[in-house]
């Protein structure tokens, strides 16, 4: 005798094939109702699936309307997505990421049966073809961010590629300067016209795209602080464009401290002996009025500050390191400079006093008395040339 549903819990019926067949009414995304079928073995595992299938409606989450492949989601989250809503150069990295990686691998997936295996067989591919870890994991986190999105917009359930274990990525960069290396780094470009750049990159641990995006209005000298809102970007077929930080935490009032306050008055100084040289060249970018411009007035590329960076570097003599890791100095610099510690401590965005107080006792050994006497004359140093 055949096994009978209650008014409203869809029909189950034997195919020719010998599998059974569940269908009942439910809304999908786009509104409408739609008649959707589920498949078993036997009847119970057409049953259990159509009690999941109704149990979905009961709640509200819609089946989709169209079958996407995960491509096809992909092309889409990335066009009326992230290009809108996220900022030019994270378009870029995830871009790249779909196309070189994901798009040949799991494009043609149906998005609502991707599994964690596929993903796990995916990620081992990679690994294979010896893409790196560092590539693997930025791989897998652009992957979660757009099946993340997926489930807001109600196409899947549950997003499986939180179900794999990220890679694992080295975490050892490089060390940063010591005081002494950072100090005899100052002392020698001491005479160029970005010095003020890079003491505010070690001293205050600024990134470059913020330290070129400063502008004098965003100094108060008075009051002794400073607040980042801007920083400097190439955008692909547009060029230098001035933007906002991401975050508000970003653009936090930070206290400025004696020694970068005064090498800040030297660098207006030099900057206005060379508007007064450059004359009408003088380029205004919008009256944007930006402490770190070029020789003519213009916004600085990233790109080229740490080319210049690296030029200083290899002509001080000292260990060769990025400017992403010489802004890591910052704490180190700052207990030479006898900054009280709950001002290091909003510069260096530390939650904790406790975390400040220990990067402040690890520099007062023996070994660094050089460098507490380097930093007295590069103090005491007028501007020189």
């Amino acid at each position: 005798m055949a096994k009978r549903r209650p008014n409203g819990g869809g029909t189950i019926t034997k195919r020719s094939d010998g599998r059974y067949q569940g269908a009942a009414y439910v809304t999908n995304t786009d509104g409408h109702r739609v008649r959707k079928y589920v498949y078993g073995r036997t009847w119970d595992e057409a049953n259990e699936k159509l009690g999941k299938l109704q149990d979905q409606e009961r709640n509200g989450i819609p089946v989709p309307s169209r079958s996407w492949t995960l491509g096809e989601w992909l092309a889409y989250w990335l066009e009326h997505i992230v290009a809108p809503e996220r900022e030019h150069n994270t378009y870029v990295k995830y871009e790249s990421k779909v196309r070189l990686y994901l798009v040949p691998h799991l494009g043609k997936k149906p998005l609502v049966k991707l599994t964690p295996a596929q993903i796990r067989a995916f990620m081992a591919t990679l690994a294979r073809e010896k893409v790196g870890a560092s590539a693997r994991f930025e791989v897998l986190r652009v992957l979660r961010n757009a099946l993340n999105r997926a489930m807001r917009e109600e196409l899947v359930t549950r997003n499986v590629a939180l179900l794999v274990d990220m890679p694992k990525v080295a975490k050892d960069r490089g060390t940063a300067w010591n005081a002494r290396e950072a100090i005899a780094f100052l002392r020698s470009v001491r005479a160029h016209r970005l010095y003020a750049a890079c003491v505010l990159v070690l001293v205050l641990g600024l990134r470059r795209s913020e330290v070129l995006g400063l502008r004098w209005q965003d100094i108060d000298f008075e009051a002794g602080h400073f607040t980042p809102v801007k920083q400097v970007q190439r955008v692909k077929g547009v060029g230098l464009v001035l933007k906002d930080l991401k975050t508000e935490s970003s653009q936090a009032v930070l206290p400025l401290p004696e020694f970068c306050a005064r090498v800040l008055e030297e660098r207006r100084e030099l900057q206005e002996l060379e508007r007064k040289i450059a004359g009408e060249r003088w380029a205004q970018e919008s009256g944007q009025d930006l402490i770190f411009s070029s020789e003519h007035g213009g916004m600085i590329d990233p790109v080229g500050f740490s080319r210049t960076f690296d030029r200083l570097v290899k002509r001080a003599g000292v260990r060769r390191i990025t400017v992403r890791l010489a802004r890591h100095t910052c704490g180190t610099l700052l207990a030479f400079l006898k900054v009280h510690p709950k001002v290091a401590q909003a510069i260096l965005r530390h939650s904790q006093i406790s975390m400040t107080m220990d990067v402040y006792t690890h520099v007062v050994g023996d070994s660094e008395r050089e460098a507490v006497g380097m930093l007295a004359e590069l103090l005491e140093d007028p501007l020189i040339g």
